[in-house]
């Protein structure tokens, strides 16, 4: 991670640590670099960058930030307005624009905002472009074989224009309809759309799909999103569900690109039990490319084994959706996705999309002629215990012999029954010891065997 973006983008609070003058920042760098590009191999038109955003007040500030620093250097700005991170990743690759923005800060309360830099395949941006808007927000820009100061504005008829995209949008409400394999008939489902992007979207969908469709946290009015809503609070849902009735739930978080869901029970069904139930529908109709379902180190241990008794190989990760992704480009796997609910399916999306997700486990269940319970129910949930640890030195903590030592005994003596991990935090002086087990007593002998060694050898604040 660098310095102003991590794995998700530039977040922050929105005037503090990202300010509109980011933004803008930004929108040069980006006008600019893509224009260069273009440039280089003898294309002298405008380069186009899509801009999606989310409910948050902020937004629009950041929004019109970018527009200005975007057309400043020439490039021109397509607008998507209120859309989901997902539909700004389809609209980049399908309508072949040079790179898109999307603005959001996801499942963060309001007052924190982000841009998310996707490339022009839809997919996060590269690493690589990312170092140099770094570089270029501390006036060390050296690219093209020179140093620059300032980045040169666009003058007379060069200088760049915006473009309402609202169509853009409507036409990925169609995509995600055309996936319906099945009418959605007879089933009345709940949304809880966050108060954030999916509000336009979702309930279009459904309805087009023939379900009878609950809504809830469907009015964004700038400071509401993710305010005990959506996927981050899904107590809400679950009370929602039982309530009315209802077959199945589903809540997405402030951009949409997670899902999760109630059964008919009330029951959360995490991002786990989506994976093993739509990874063994794709089993069972031979569509699961490589029999490999892709996880991260931070999915329950319940997953791994219903997949092993389902005879589906499975690959670790990084916690990130980002390192989940790159592990299915690079090995050709069609489902991968974490435990928050960031499931991404290769062969429709590149990123995480939680009506995308919605929709396809409506499908397995309308498949089966199951209920949502009765699917979730083939993967058990283990007992998990997590101990956050402020420590004087993350690496020297892990790496110390004594402490992989009290690790490795500890994995040893769960063998099968359960697991150990132990990682640290990307943005604190924290390690996290975790333990799963087939009882909360059994983790908790084992967390404590191991931050009592930590403890021992002086690391623990």
């Amino acid at each position: 991670m660098g310095k102003y973006f991590g794995t998700d983008g530039f977040r922050g609070t929105a005037n503090e640590n990202l300010t509109a003058d980011h933004a803008f920042k930004v929108g040069r760098f980006i006008g600019w670099y893509y224009n260069e590009l273009k440039k280089q191999k003898g294309d002298d038109t405008p380069a186009r960058i899509v801009i999606g955003k989310d409910t948050r007040r902020s937004s629009y500030m950041f929004e019109y930030s970018l527009v200005g620093g975007i057309t400043a250097s020439g490039a021109d700005a397509y607008l998507l307005h209120v859309t989901t991170t997902p539909s700004v990743a389809y609209i980049s690759r399908v309508d072949s624009f040079d790179c898109a923005v999307m603005i959001s800060a996801s499942h963060n309360p309001y007052h924190d905002n982000g841009l998310k830099l996707i490339n022009g395949n839809g997919e996060k941006m590269e690493d690589e472009v990312i170092d140099l808007i770094e570089a270029y927000l501390d006036g060390e820009l050296e690219v093209f074989g020179q140093k620059w100061d300032e980045l040169p504005y666009a003058k007379n008829e060069k200088i760049g224009r915006s473009v309402d995209y609202v169509s853009g949008r409507n036409r990925y409400i169609g995509y995600l309809i055309s996936l319906g394999v099945y009418s959605f008939r007879g089933k009345k489902i709940g949304l809880d759309c966050a108060n954030g992007a999916a509000w336009s979207i979702a309930k279009a969908v459904f309805e087009a799909l023939g379900a009878e469709t609950y809504i809830i946290n469907a009015a964004p009015n700038g400071v509401n999103i993710n305010e005990n809503a959506g996927s981050t609070h899904i107590e809400v849902l679950q009370k929602f569900v039982l309530e009315k009735g209802l077959d199945a739930g589903f809540a997405y978080d402030g951009d949409a690109d997670r899902c999760l869901c109630v059964d008919e029970k009330g029951n959360v069904v995490t991002g786990d039990h989506i994976l093993y139930i739509y990874g063994k529908y794709m089993k069972d109709r031979d569509k699961l490319v490589n029999n490999t379902v892709v996880a991260t180190i931070m999915s329950n241990f319940g997953l791994f084994k219903a997949l092993d008794e389902a005879g589906i190989e499975y690959a670790k990760t990084a916690v990130g959706d980002k390192y989940v992704y790159e592990y299915m480009k690079e090995h050709e796997c069609c489902l991968g996705g974490e435990q928050s609910g960031h499931i991404i399916f290769s062969k429709y999306a590149s990123t995480g999309d939680g009506i995308l997700t919605s929709l396809k486990i409506m499908q397995a269940l309308i498949s089966k002629s199951a209920t949502l319970s009765e699917l979730a129910a083939q993967m058990p949930v283990y007992p998990q215990v997590l101990e956050n640890v402020k420590v004087t030195d993350k690496a020297a903590a892990q790496n110390d012999p004594d402490v992989k030592a009290a690790v490795a005994k500890a994995s040893a003596e769960l063998g099968d029954t359960g697991r150990m991990l132990v990682r640290e935090s990307g943005t604190e002086p924290i390690v996290r010891v975790m333990a799963e087990a087939e009882s909360e007593e059994v983790c908790k002998k084992y967390v404590d065997s191991v931050v009592d060694v930590l403890k021992a050898k002086g690391y623990v604040i």
